[in-house]
């Protein structure tokens, strides 16, 4: 069984939505993870040192540093795969929303119903 994925052409139109979901969601998760090193950085920097120095700190500022890794390592992959499979992840999604769209779109020109009694 042949595990490569296989490339359907995608129209201009739809590349290009394809393009700025795939801008705004690495945006959002840079910006996300930029925040959590902001955070952690202020924290380590507004606590007394020499409590840095006890067991417990010293304990405080690893777990920090391998959320700070992990966080990361899998926002990085997290991206790599998007960019990869982008074609197939944001066509399903704007696949629903236009189909959302079109029902709402459809709803609203439903006339209201009227009781009359």
């Amino acid at each position: 069984m042949d595990q490569s994925k296989s490339k359907h052409p995608v129209s201009p139109a739809l590349e290009r939505r394809i393009n700025s979901m795939f801008g705004r969601d690495k945006a959002m998760s840079l910006g996300a993870l930029l925040g959590l090193w902001l955070a952690l950085g202020y924290v380590y920097l507004a606590v007394p040192h020499g409590f840095l120095g006890s067991p417990v700190g010293i304990v405080l500022t690893v777990a920090g540093s391998l959320v700070l890794l992990f966080n990361t390592a899998s926002v990085i992959a997290m991206l790599r795969h998007y960019a990869e499979d982008r074609e197939h992840i944001y066509g399903i999604d704007i696949h629903h929303l236009d189909e959302h769209r079109a029902r709402a779109r459809k709803a609203a020109l439903r006339p209201a119903h009227v009781d009359i009694g």
